[in-house]
Order: C-alpha cells, then structure tokens, then sequence
C-alpha cells in the first residue's frame, strides 16, 4: 500500500527545489517552515489513510453511465467532499475569494501525494485548479464574483473543452461555434470528446471552459473564443438555476485511469430547456481564447508531470516492497537459508536504483518549476523576467521527463514483479496502465520538444538557456570541491553531461538561427531528454551535497552516484542524436511511403 513520502518531499522541496531559500530570503510572505511542515504532513496522512484504500477500487470499478448521469466508484463522491472541506482545493487560490494564496511548491507537492493515491481521482481538482486561475486572469468581475468562490471552495468543479474529433493538437480547425445573444451572454453548440470529469455525482455544479469560434472569427488559432459554460444556470444570489444545455453523451472505456469520468460532451442539442444552445459567457476577449486557455494549460503541464512523478513513486514503492519478500534463487554472496530476497539479486537492485533516481530526479525538476512560477509571481522588474523566463524553460522538460519516466518506471516495477506483475491483482499493471496517458494529453511530449526547442531556448536570445546551465556547471563544481568518497565519479560524469547539453544547444540555437528548423526539431526530443537526465544528475547531487555539508554518509550521496554513473552516460549518445540524427531521419522517410 503506498504511503506518502513526505520526508523525500520536503527535502526535495528545501534543499533541491528551493523552498527553504525563499522563505529565509523572505519571498513568500509570512510562510514558514512549520506551516509547510504540517500541510505535508496533513496532507500525506490524507493521501495514505483516506484516499490510497479507494485508489484500487477507482480501478476496478470506473466511471459509470446510465440514462445521462454518470457516477462515481463507491466511496469517492464522499472522499471528494472530506478532501474539499479539508480545504485542499483553495491552497493557491486567490485570498479574494477564499483561497489560503500558498505557494505553488505546496500545491504541486500535495498533487504528488493524491495522484500517487490515485491518478484518477487528482485529475477533477487538478482541472478545477486550472480553471480558477484562467478564471481569476482573465474573466470580468462579474463572472469572478459569480463563480469564483465555490470553484475555489471545491463545491463546484471546473473542466477544460479543447479537442473535438478532429481537432486534437491542432486547435485551429475546431468546429464549436458561439452565436451572440441580445442579453451579452452566448450560445454554444457542437460537440467536445475526452472532457476530464465532464459529468459526475462528486460536486453540485461543473463550470466547463469551452473553446469555440464565433460566426464572424477569423480562420485558425486567431479566431478562437473561450466560453464560461454551466452545467446549471447560476443565479444572480448564487443559487444554482435551471439545467443547461449540455450533457455527457457517452464516456471513454480507456486503458487506465477508469475512475476518471472521460466524457463526450454536446453543446446546444436541445435536451435541456425550450431554446437549443448551451448558455455561455466570454472569458476574455473575443477571438482571444487560446491565449486565456493557456493560462490553464501551462500549470495543467506541469501538474501532469506531477502525475508521472506520482506513479513512479508508487510504482517504486510496490516494487521495493515486493523484491524484499520475494525469494528465488541464490543471489551472489548470499549467505542466508534458503533462497534469497530478489534484492539482492544485482540485476534487480539495478532496476529499483534506476526507478528511484529516475523518481526523484522528476520531482526535483517539477518542484523547481514550480519555484519558478512562485517566484515570477513574487518578485518584479528584471528578476520576476528571469524567474518567468526559467519557468517557461522548466515547464516542458518537466511535463515530459516526469510522465515518459513514469511510464518506464511503472514498466520496470512490473519486470520487477516478473509474472506476477502481469497479474491485475498485485496492482502492478495498474500504474503503467494509468501513467500512458500522460505523455499524450495536455500536449504530447513531441509538442513540448517542438516548444522547448523552438520557443524556449531563444528566450531572450539564448541567455536564459545559456545562464541556466552555467548555474548547472556550479553544481558541478561543488561535487568536485567537496572530494567525498561516496561520490564516486559524479563531478566527472555530471560535467562530462553539461558539457553535452551545452553543445547540443548551441547547435539547436544556431540551426534555428540560419533557417534549418526542420533539422533542429528532428533532435527536439532527444534533447528534451537530454535535458533531463542532467537535470536529474544535478538536482540529485545538489541534494547529496546537502548531506555531505552536513558531513554524514546518507543515501542520497548512493543514489546521485549511481544516477551519474549508470544514467549519465546515455547523454553522449543522445547529444549525438541532436546533432547528427537529421539526415538520416530525413532519408529514411522513404521506408515510410
């Protein structure tokens, strides 16, 4: 049974991420450490004791519909209304309207905890979260004052209506339509598949920002307008009204994640009310939508890397728990009766090691994105730029490095659990079968390769990129100084890795620079991973440096050593990859006509 790993978590977010730093420095207010040590605390006994026992039977069960009302597994519509009067809903939301305004860190660190419980039940507040900030940025007072409150209380659950049937990734040929109404509010018709907890019994309200296209919008992603629209009609007191026009037509039989309700939602068809069409109200502008939305998007990115960090850590912890009462066989050394414990088997040992670093090096590279939205939104002039800068960086490496390194740790957990993790009942399969979603939603991890690479490294003309790995080589430095044993061969193989990173982006930067766009994103997500794994071996050192100041041998020093010597050589060959995979990708396109 998973059990939350709220001493890794707080460490990570003090020692790695920068949490401590920015409370001493006085960045976040009057937020101290015994506040965030007792909202981890609080947050991991809910997760392990409450909503863990529920996780297993979300699966089993899944979302059902019947005759238009879809309902929850057993148990969760009273375990999302415990978890709403927790209060857990509104920890970054705004104050105004009955938020606590905490740091992000707190938040994405508590979205660790509920998806490693369940992936399943996290995503309806996760999409709730993202709504209230696309809400709070950009929506008039009057829908603020209207909605605000009860979607950051968790009454209400909010939604996120982008894809269509034909239009997944690419936004820009959408066919929902919005016609003006002489009262300032629109119509919405057409049809929205894979809605995220479109329809459920958790909640007395679902707010659903929906993507449409107004008659007279220009073609493309410039024409696109984003609408507020209710499940039902709100009144002018708060009360909630009259039903509108939208249901869930049918919901998604999907590999994983089947407490989730994926919903097939229609706009405007009539079943409700006299008059067809979805009542709605601008967010924003009109033909400005894609802008507020991604808003929403870009934390949602980073909540789904948050997911891959929480499956591999459960993952992990599954296959930990199973290697040590597993016997077979005699590992070498053993000197103990019997078979012994597959442990200590060394190829084994080489996998948990493997899913560990690949853990921790994930959460460590979330939880300093997250530092970087904290601090773009506390600070001003040229550091708040720098720091919105480092998050706009951050965001696609930790929303693709967390969820392809949760897909292969739970695929490690279940070599780990040999054929008994092919069996549905040791729950080993589960977690592979819920983290293969998130490398594809919210934008696949090829978007965010093309995003990094296209968008981010040029950020204020490659110095961001460029100031960013010099701070990486610092660490590096300080491995070197320190001389620990224990480190083995980390300050070599860490540089050794930036060095490879900094040549991969001078290429990427300079290929972009003289028009080769094609040959620069053919390397895009190799060097995504690339990235990555330095990120990782960085962030792990800099965590073990923690312990070497404080002169002890701890496991962390183990861990940042086995990752710098067993994960770090892989960056030569993807740097290669970068720059010199294009042409042969380019002339083996014949095989594929």
């Amino acid at each position: 049974m998973y059990k939350a790993p709220v001493e890794d978590i707080a460490f990570t977010l003090n020692h790695v991420a920068g949490l401590a730093d920015a409370i001493a420095a006085g960045k976040l207010g009057d937020l101290g450490a015994d506040l965030v040590e007792a909202i981890l605390d609080e947050a991991g006994r809910f997760a392990t004791n409450e909503m863990a026992p529920l996780g297993e039977i979300g699966d089993r069960q899944g979302a059902r519909l019947q005759d238009g009302v879809v309902t929850t597994p057993d148990g969760w519509a009273d375990l999302y209304r415990s978890w709403r009067e927790g209060g857990w809903n509104g920890l970054t939301g705004p104050e105004a309207y009955g938020g606590q305004g905490l740091p992000h860190m707190l938040n994405v660190a508590a979205l660790e905890m509920w998806n490693s419980s369940s992936m399943a039940f996290a995503l309806a507040p996760t999409l709730t979260m993202g709504a209230i900030e696309a809400l709070d940025k950009h929506g008039s007072e009057a829908l603020k004052a209207r909605y605000l409150e009860k979607l950051v209380s968790g009454e209400w659950t909010g939604t996120m209506n982008l894809t269509e049937p034909h239009a997944g990734s690419d936004l820009g040929v959408l066919k929902t339509r919005a016609e003006r109404s002489d009262d300032g509010s629109y119509r919405i018709f057409g049809q929205k598949i894979y809605i995220t907890w479109g329809e459920h019994d958790a909640a007395d309200n679902i707010i659903h920002l929906v993507l449409a296209r107004l008659p007279d919008a220009p073609a493309g992603t410039r024409g696109i307008s984003l609408f507020l629209v209710p499940k039902f009609l709100v009144e002018e007191d708060g009360a909630i009204g009259a039903r509108n026009d939208v249901f869930c037509h049918s919901i998604e039989h999907k590999l994983g994640i089947h407490g989730s309700p994926t919903c097939t939602m229609i706009y405007g068809d009539g079943k409700f009310g006299d008059e067809k069409g979805a009542i709605g109200w601008l967010i924003g502008e009109e033909n400005k939508g894609l802008a507020c939305m991604f808003t929403m998007m870009n934390n949602a990115r980073l909540a789904v890397g948050m997911q891959g960090v929480a499956i591999a850590e459960a993952a992990t912890q599954k296959a930990v728990a199973f290697a040590r009462e597993r016997t077979q066989g005699k590992a070498p050394g053993w000197t103990g009766a019997g078979m012994s414990p597959i442990i200590e088997h060394p190829d084994v040992a080489r996998m948990l090691l493997t899913m560990t670093a690949l853990t921790q090096g994930s959460r460590a590279i979330c939880y300093a994105c997250a530092h970087a939205i904290d601090m773009a939104h506390r600070t001003e002039g040229e550091e708040a730029r720098t720091w919105t800068e480092r998050a706009a960086l951050l965001t696609p490496i930790a929303k693709s490095f967390a969820t392809d390194a949760g897909v292969d740790v739970a695929s490690l957990g279940i070599q780990v659990h040999g054929g008994m993790g092919f069996i549905e009942e040791t729950g080993a399969a589960r977690y592979l079968r819920d983290a293969r979603i998130a490398p594809i939603y919210e934008g696949t991890n090829g978007i965010q390769a093309i995003d990094l690479v296209a968008r981010k490294l040029p950020l204020s003309g490659g110095a961001q990129v460029s100031g960013f790995i010099g701070e990486l080589r610092t660490i590096a430095d300080r491995v070197a100084s320190a001389a620990d044993a224990g480190l083995g061969e980390t300050a070599e193989r860490l540089k050794a890795s930036i060095g490879e990173l900094e040549a991969a982006t001078q290429w990427l930067l300079k290929a972009q620079a003289e028009g080769q766009v094609a040959e620069a994103l053919a390397g895009a997500t190799p060097y995504q991973r690339l990235f990555g794994l330095v990120l990782t071996g960085a962030y792990l050192a800099k965590g073990a440096l923690a312990k070497v100041d404080d002169g002890r041998t701890d496991r962390r020093i183990a861990l940042c050593r086995f990752a710098a010597e067993n994960l770090l050589p892989e960056t030569a060959a993807l740097k290669r990859q970068v720059v010199e995979g294009a042409e042969s990708l380019a002339a083996a396109r014949i095989v594929l006509a």
